[in-house]
């Protein structure tokens, strides 16, 4: 498995795509940051580029490079490696090859700039959003036998979730005003990875005008560290349920 990882990791490190896209993010980062002097609007501006730019980059990348390594794939199914191990080391090269690009465009310069415990709650909500993406590209890959539909699949699932789940979030708020919504919305807000992406950081910036509708309802209900930690362990399900389900489909999958 080590040595799978360490190759996939290795080719991807010289990926011209990965170079591109950490000066890409170091880039803006540094202009965001140099807009003006105030650390929360600075973290929130970077939030929302976090916010976009990493689950699209992360599942489009990951789905487009597991697709052509299909062939590396057929090679290494060929050799004495369980499936699942085989499957979960090229989803760790990938992924361990994005959080790298990541803390290297945002992570370097914004702790340079902001060093706050909001800082490193951005750095560990981007990696969780690198992780969950790159796991459900992988999901994708095994899903779909064609190139095409996959990559169509991973574009729809990134702006589902980063664009439209929001829209469909606030016609049910605005369908149910009449009822005491605040809870089940917890729930739902639980099912977008994104929307607990931003909450995380919002609950340790702690400013009110910016919590959100999101935000606020987390805060209300649980608190900032409760929240925090409810947070984390939808993500991490976030994580690893797409892997398991994944594993479990491609062990009978045919190749």
């Amino acid at each position: 498995m080590k040595t799978i990882i360490k190759y996939v990791l290795s080719d991807l490190l010289k990926n011209k795509t990965i170079i591109v896209y950490a000066l890409i993010l170091a880039g803006i980062t540094i202009s965001v940051s140099g807009m003006g002097d105030n650390a929360s609007k600075g973290l929130l501006s970077l939030l929302n580029i976090t916010l976009l730019f990493v689950p699209i980059i992360s599942i489009l990348f990951s789905t487009i490079y597991f697709f052509n390594s299909v062939e590396f794939t057929e090679l290494l199914l060929a050799q004495p490696i369980r499936r699942k191990t085989m499957l979960l080391a090229e989803y760790a090269g990938i992924a361990i090859a994005l959080s790298i690009a990541y803390l290297a465009g945002v992570g370097i310069p914004v702790c340079i700039l902001y060093y706050t415990a909001a800082t490193l709650t951005l750095l560990v909500s981007g990696l969780f959003l690198t992780l969950i993406f790159s796991a459900l590209a992988l999901l994708i890959f095994v899903l779909f036998k064609d190139k095409t539909k996959g990559i169509g699949a991973a574009i729809i699932t990134a702006l589902f979730f980063t664009l439209l789940f929001d829209g469909l979030l606030l016609s049910f708020i605005y369908s149910f005003s009449d009822y005491p919504v605040d809870k089940p919305l917890l729930g739902l807000i639980s099912l977008n990875p994104v929307d607990l992406a931003r909450v995380l950081v919002l609950l340790q910036l702690d400013v009110a005008v910016m919590m959100g509708y999101s935000g606020a309802l987390f805060k209300k209900f649980m608190g900032s560290a409760t929240g925090s930690i409810y947070t984390i362990i939808c993500m991490l399900c976030w994580t690893v349920l797409p892997l398991i389900i994944a594993a479990r489909v491609f062990k009978k999958k045919d190749i």
